[in-house]
Order: C-alpha cells, then structure tokens, then sequence
C-alpha cells in the first residue's frame, strides 16, 4: 500500500547548475522554512504553539526529502502509510503515529503535508506538524500517564485528505473537531499549520518561475549530494569501526513499572553509520512508548554530529542512505499497535543523551554530559467562577548539560526553538499566579565546567481543577562526565492551603487542587564536565555571586570563600584533600547503579522505587479507558501503585455536577 502520484506534464530533465544559484536557492530555501515560523506563530492560538513553538517545518524534494526544516524527513512514511492519490490541490493531514510508520510520533501531533505543484510537476512538499493542546482522550491535555493503548489518547485520525482538489472537506473537519475539548484552539491551530504550508508553497513556486522547474529541481538534488559527501567524511573521521555501546533510562511508565533501558550500539561498516538499538526494553504497558521514524532518527543523529563537530554543514537529507538503524519489533522504540504513546516525549529527549555518550566515546574531546533531555509537562484544568473551562498546557525548562567548551545554561529547553510562556500572558489567562520562577543553585553537576542549574516555578492555584504532570529523571541522575558530578533530580511538592505538604510524582494524572494550594515545579539540572577541582576559583566565586551556586555549594568545587572572596589558603588544603581521598574520576557519573538508586530511592525522593518492568513482546489490548474517576498515584499518598488495574473513587454529588458541567462546556 502506498501512495500514486498524479502529475499531467513531462518528467524533469537534468541540467548544469551555477554554483552561484546553488548558494542562492539554499539561502531562500532556509529563509521559506523560517518564515513558515513566523506564520504559524503570528497565527496560531495555543500557547503550546503561539507561546512556545512547539510546531516543526519542513520544505521537501519531489521523493520526499527534506531540503530545509527541522525535524526530518517523514513524508516517505507518510506517503507508505496512505492508500490513494496524491494531485494538485490536495492536503493531507494525520495524526495516526501507526498509520505513518511513525512520521508522527503520538496523537497530540497534527501532521499537515501539502504537495507543490508547478506547471503540472509535483516539484516537492511543505509540511509542518504541531502539538495540538488538546485531541479529546480520558484526560485533559490528552497525555494519560496511565494509558495502556492508544484509544484512551484522543482522537486519530488516519492519513485523509483534509482539501481535496482545492476544496475543504467540512465534515471530516468538524468530525475531528467534535472529538476535542478545545476546538477553537485546534481549529485556530491546524489553520495556522495549514498557512505556514502555503507559505513553502508560494515561495518554492517562487523559485521555480525564477530559475525554471528543471533547474530547481536539479539544485536540490546537488544539495543533498553535497551534504552527502561531507557527512561521509564526517562519520570516517568520528564514528569508529569498532563497535561502542552505551544505554539510558526512562524511569518509569507512569504505572509504577521502571526504569526503562535505551541501548544503542554504533558502528561504521565502510562509509556507512549502523545504529543497532538491540538490548532495549520491551514495550511498555505505560504511554511512554516510543515510535521511533528511522528517518527521524536519522536526522537526530545527523544534527547531533554536525552541531558537535562541523556546523557549518548544511542539513538536510542527502545522508540518510549513509545510515542503517536497527530497531527491535516490540521494543520500547519499536511499539505495536495499540501501545499507549502520548508520553513518549521522555525516550525522544533521551536519545539526544545515548548518542552523546555513544559519539563521546567515539570522540572524547565532544563527549558532554545528560542534560534536560526532555520537556516536561503540566496541565492544569477545570471551571473558573464564571463557569468557563479553562485548560492550560505548559512545556518546563531545565538544566542544559556541560559541553567541552563551556558551562551548560541555566532553565533551558532541550529544543533550541522553545522559549518560555511569559508569567504574566499565564496569569492574564488562567486562574493562578506566579509565586516563584527561579534558577535552583547548586542544581547541575558540579565540573571543571558547570551543569546548567534547573528551575522552581511555584504555580499558585486559585481556582478548583485538576492538575496532570509528565517528567522524568525523578529516579535516575543527569550523569557527568570525565569527573564531572551527575546533576540534581526533578521533584514536584504539593502544598496544600492547609500547610501539609505532598510529593507528586513525575507522571500523574486527575490530581485535585483547590484555591490557595501551590505547587513547586522543580526540574533537574544538566551533568557537570571534566574535574571539579579545575574549576578556576574566581569563576565559582562568580557563581556564587550570581546566586547560581551556594557557599557551601563551593565546597563541591573545592573553593572556600570567606566574605565575598575567595580564601586561597583553605582552598588550595580543601582541594588536597578532596583530591587525596577519592577514587578514579569515572568516564560517566550516574550518581549509582540501578539496584543502588532503588535502595536509596525512598529516603533521597520521597517516593517508592519503580519494580521492575515484566517482559513483553506482545501488545497492550485496547480497553474502554478508566475515565476521569481514576486516581492517580498523587492521590495514593505520594506513593507508586503497584497494581496495574485501575481503580476507581467514589465522587460527591457537587463533584459530578462540576463534571456534568464540564462536559456541557467542553462536549466531552
């Protein structure tokens, strides 16, 4: 099954292309590929989207290819995935990960693919998904930490054609439409995701009246050679013959059951790159499942190694054949229908820390540490006192990890597109205020170069609703490197109005909060780099003065200030000694094995450690979902449930009025 494309002119014919037009049409290409950007933002209505950027564009070739974006090329899984023909006019759109072969990677993601034609040539493609704040499923934000198949997530859709020949399909529209709590948001957002296409449209028919279609068309494909040639040098001068291995964690699937192992092996065989992900975990039953495009990751590994070694190389997609990713069926990366994928955004951002550790290995003078390899999210919803649903979905910064060349920064995103939702557009739109947002001293590893600290945000709630949270690295440490100190955990405390406090987990759903409570987000810092004790004493001293690091917090690096300076004497003892008791400085610091962190889980966090995942090749069955009278593990005192089943909780009558209520506003 694949898709048939219908072009009524002849085939392009290959021409000489100027090296001056080659520059020229892969600067206006880069530049289309900002501006749908630049579109989407000035449109869209989310914040999710409007406010933080969390939408991804790509310009492609005629087969597909990406030839200027961000996230990749994943028309071909597209194109695989869909059972019908491709003309002029068309829009496609999906947010069915399975249909796709995983060119999306959960329900959230509104995939938008318009075909461009020029003079009857299909000449390439514009594409742009987003993260929809809302897709309808048993929760809001649709992100169940619960979820065991992907039915309790929202609604899917399947690659359809949402414009046929020029003209909207209306009933499909609304059909999906009618699934979400929000369809004014998405109507609004998948809108502004159409636009941003257009835009690619308009300016890649620019250039093909500009230069004619044969010659654009041939410029591409020397693009895409061009990056070919000079990534095949890259990957013969750092990625090795001989194999390297490295593995992470994902904690926990959100039903008690952890942590989860990521297992790459890579190696070169001749010009070409194999990542062989044997070794990782099965499936889980929880949502934390990921879907993983081997286009996609593909192109995390290419920007990866271009960003670390030569960024002045172009990116797109002229290397992928140079590349063989392996993946287990049935895998944590790997799922089968119908596994639960909505919060698989912990093994996305958790790739970025394998391939440092396996290209670190590869090439010790780029090695970095973990870093916030994740996006961690809260929804907070409900009904304000005018009887308005209100329903915020907001993305959190953390700790970037230590590099080679320097300190990691402070409360960042792991996507260097995100920016942060402005305290006061949240407090203008939604029932709660902004107690704290500050950078947690002491919070990354401790190095010759510094972690980048996380971040505390105290969200104070004024109105009755409920809160979700998806985060990780509660369990496992941000690991340093080459001496360097593993960065500090994320927590979540409730307290309550009543002055009794809560620790939440990082994965909770349906967690009830009423006017007066406040929650303190707290992210985990980034992994240190190289030996603490090289860390110039003026540079901690700075540190200190800039409230990144504590005093005491000092003495980590081995520097001993009285007042405001820095004590040489007592520095110059503290760091002999420190250095005379310790052991080897490892390769990699994760802070304990697993079987130690278990037994230190309790006492260091607050919460019971994960038991260990059962083994499982064989998909979750689809169930009717545990509706929004669930508890969650919150509600379980703080504690991790250890029986899968869900269960369920008596409501008051004023409870089942609010929902009534709620589901009248959102129609759900």
């Amino acid at each position: 099954m694949s898709a048939v494309i219908v072009e009524t002119t002849r085939s392009p014919r290959p021409v000489d292309v100027e090296t001056a037009v080659l520059d020229i049409v892969e600067n206006a290409l880069r530049n289309a590929r900002f501006e749908m950007d630049a579109v989407v933002l000035r449109t869209a209505m989310s914040p999710g989207i409007r406010e933080q950027n969390d939408a991804f564009p790509l310009i492609a070739d005629r087969k597909g290819r990406m030839v200027a974006g961000q996230f990749g090329s994943f028309i071909d899984g597209f194109l695989s995935g869909y059972d019908g023909t491709v003309e002029e006019g068309d829009v496609f759109f999906t947010s069915d990960p399975y249909a796709c072969d995983g060119a999306i990677s959960h329900a959230n993601d509104w995939l938008v693919l318009l075909p461009i034609y020029a003079d009857g040539t299909l000449v390439g493609w514009a594409a742009m998904f987003g993260h929809m704040s809302d897709v309808g499923g048993k929760v809001p934000g649709s992100l169940p930490t619960d979820a065991v198949s992907i039915y309790e997530e929202g609604v899917i859709v399947p690659p359809v054609k949402l414009v046929r020949g020029g003209t909207l399909d209306q009933q499909l529209l609304d059909t999906v439409l009618n699934q979400v709590r929000l369809p004014n948001w998405n109507r609004a957002d998948l809108n502004a995701v159409l636009a941003s296409c257009r835009t690619a449209e308009t300016r890649v028919r620019e250039l093909c009246e500009r230069f004619g279609l044969d010659t654009y068309l041939a410029t591409l494909d020397l693009l895409l050679e061009r990056n070919r040639q000079a990534m095949a040098k890259l990957f013969r001068q750092v990625v090795p013959e001989q194999p390297v291995t490295f593995e992470d964690y994902i904690d926990d699937d959100g039903r008690g059951a952890g942590p989860f192992r990521i297992r790459c092996t890579l190696w070169r065989d001749g010009d070409r790159v194999v990542l062989d992900f044997t070794g990782t975990s099965d499936q889980a039953e929880g949502s934390i499942n990921f879907l993983l495009n081997e286009n996609v990751l593909r192109m995390f590994f290419g920007v990866y190694t271009i960003m670390a070694v030569d960024p002045l190389i172009m990116f797109n997609d002229g290397f992928y054949p140079l590349v063989d990713v392996r993946i287990p069926e049935g895998s944590l990366l790997k799922p089968r229908r119908p596994a639960a994928l909505s919060c698989r955004t912990h093994a996305l951002g958790r790739l970025f820390d394998v391939l440092a550790g396996l290209l670190g290995q590869c090439q010790p003078d780029f090695l970095c540490a973990a870093g916030f390899s994740s996006s961690p999210h809260l929804m907070y919803s409900g009904l304000d006192r005018s009887g308005t649903w209100f329903q915020l979905y907001q993305i959190g910064f953390g700790g970037v990890p230590a590099r080679p060349i320097g300190d990691g920064f402070d409360g960042h995103s792991m996507w260097p597109s995100f920016t942060n939702v402005p305290n006061e557009y949240l407090e203008a739109y939604y029932p709660l205020r902004i107690e704290s947002y500050e950078s947690i001293p002491d919070s990354g590893g401790a190095g010759k170069h510094r972690g980048g600290n996380g971040i505390r945000v105290g969200y104070r709630f004024l109105e009755p609703g409920e809160v979700s949270i998806h985060d990780d690295r509660w369990f496992t440490k941000p690991w340093g490197v080459l001496g360097g100190e593993p960065g500090q955990r994320g927590t979540k405390i409730l307290e309550r109005a009543d002055g009794s406090q809560q620790t939440v987990p990082a994965k909770c759903d349906h967690v009830g909060v009423h006017p007066g409570d406040l929650l303190h987000f707290v992210t985990w810092g980034g992994g240190g780099w190289g030996d603490p004790l090289e860390r110039d004493p003026e540079q901690v001293r700075h540190d200190v003065e800039r409230g990144l690091v504590t005093v005491e917090g000092a003495r980590r690096y081995g520097v001993v200030l009285v007042g405001d300076r820095v004590d040489d004497d007592q520095t110059r003892r503290l760091r002999a000694e420190i250095a005379a008791n310790r052991s080897e400085l490892p390769r990699f610091h994760r802070g304990g094995t697993v079987d130690e962190l278990r037994a230190r889980c309790r006492a260091e966090t607050g919460l019971e450690p994960p038991r260990d995942p059962a083994p499982t090749r064989v998909p979750a069955q689809a169930t009717g979902g545990t509706g929004p009278g669930s508890t969650s593990s919150a509600a379980l005192g703080g504690q991790r449930a250890t029986d899968a089943r869900p269960q369920t909780t008596p409501r008051t009558p004023l409870e089942v009025l609010v929902h009534r209520i709620a589901r009248q506003v959102t129609g759900r």
